[in-house]
């Protein structure tokens, strides 16, 4: 998975619409392999953000959850603790 696509589901607060956005835009530019579309390609690109974003969106609010959710702050301090061990090396 591209690092910087980000777990989504099961947060308090729930997910932005800019971070539905910035996952569907990650993932466009991961699958057409284009961090910036030429300009012939820059409609389909954009149609593929919003389509990917919206249909995100509709997953997100259909998934279902037994688990208690997550803290943003907490679940950041971990990844950087992750991070730290990770490039300490």
């Amino acid at each position: 998975m591209c690092r910087n696509i980000r777990t989504l589901h099961n947060f308090e607060p729930p997910a932005t619409e800019d971070e539905v956005h910035a996952a569907a835009l990650q993932f466009v530019r991961k699958v057409s392999g284009a961090t910036r579309p030429s300009q012939a390609n820059a409609e389909a690109f954009e149609r593929a953000v919003a389509e990917i974003a919206h249909v995100t969106r509709h997953l997100l609010d259909d998934l279902v959850s037994t688990a208690p959710p997550k803290d943003r702050e907490i679940e950041a301090e971990k990844a950087k603790a992750r991070a730290a061990v990770r490039y300490a090396r």
